[in-house]
């Protein structure tokens, strides 16, 4: 199989401001990739290209094998998922755990009068459970916590079985106990050889799962570096993309630790 996303010199341009500057990335079907970068670094932006969710000011975008701009994106978005804080505010807050991840199916954001099939339920079923929210089912999305609420995008964002996954910074907000139990789920769910390829922004290398495989680092629009993970995450090149002298650590178990030097 050949790759999930090439990006070739991609650019976004917004009232004259350079978003994304020439970017050129290539992700392959079992990488999981982590980006990394400062505020107002073009993270968002370019999870928004690959999500087809907004066409590059230029350059190539191959998606999923389809060159955006000459193929129909409503044909291409049921085989991403796709887990942000932007989506999780279209969610009503009346709708239960089951039929936010049930809805999935259609590509809806709320249950109206969608006709779902006993494996429909079955699936959402068992997502609820691999993401240990299978007690959660009947309650409110509204009435969860903020671990909860991440988890059950994620499990939403998986329900279709994609080609995919794109998760935009999963654990921001979360408390300690609420991010560590996200980051292990994340990263028993990196290893499975089931998995879709991965793509997940965060600011921190402190919520990087294990299992992770790939980073590309990008600051003032532009990649500054980008590959195996371990050649990424390293002092020389955080402390240029972040501009601050910088202190890295790697665990055993894989998961990195930033400071100041």
């Amino acid at each position: 199989m050949g790759s999930v996303l090439q990006l070739t010199d991609v650019s976004v341009v917004r009232d004259g401001n350079r978003i994304l500057d020439r970017v050129s990335w290539e992700v392959q079907p079992t990488d999981r990739w982590v980006i990394l970068g400062p505020n107002g670094a073009g993270k968002t932006t370019l999870l928004q290209v690959v999500s087809a969710s907004i066409h590059a000011t230029e350059g190539e975008s191959i998606l999923l094998g389809e060159t955006v701009g000459k193929v129909d994106v409503f044909d291409l978005r049921p085989r991403i998922g796709f887990a942000s804080s932007a989506l999780a505010r279209r969610i009503p807050a009346d709708e239960s755990v089951l039929d936010v991840v049930l809805t999935a199916a259609y590509s809806v954001t709320g249950r109206w009068n969608e006709n779902y099939e006993d494996v429909d339920i079955r699936r959402a079923r068992r997502v609820l459970a691999e993401w240990k929210l299978d007690h959660l089912a009947e309650r409110r999305f509204g009435n969860l916590s903020d671990g909860e609420q991440k988890r059950v995008q994620i499990a939403r964002s998986v329900m279709t079985d994609p080609e995919l996954l794109l998760l935009d910074e999963p654990a921001a907000s979360l408390d300690l106990g609420a991010r560590e139990e996200l980051v292990q789920l994340l990263g028993n769910y990196a290893r499975s050889s089931e998995a879709p390829a991965m793509v997940m922004v965060t600011h921190h290398v402190e919520e990087i799962p294990p299992g992770f495989t790939h980073a590309l680092l990008i600051a003032d629009a532009r990649v500054r570096a980008a590959g195996p993970i371990e050649d990424v995450i390293t002092e020389p090149h955080l402390s240029e993309a972040f501009g601050l002298p910088l202190m890295v650590e790697r665990s055993d178990d894989g998961r990195f630790a930033a400071r100041a030097a």
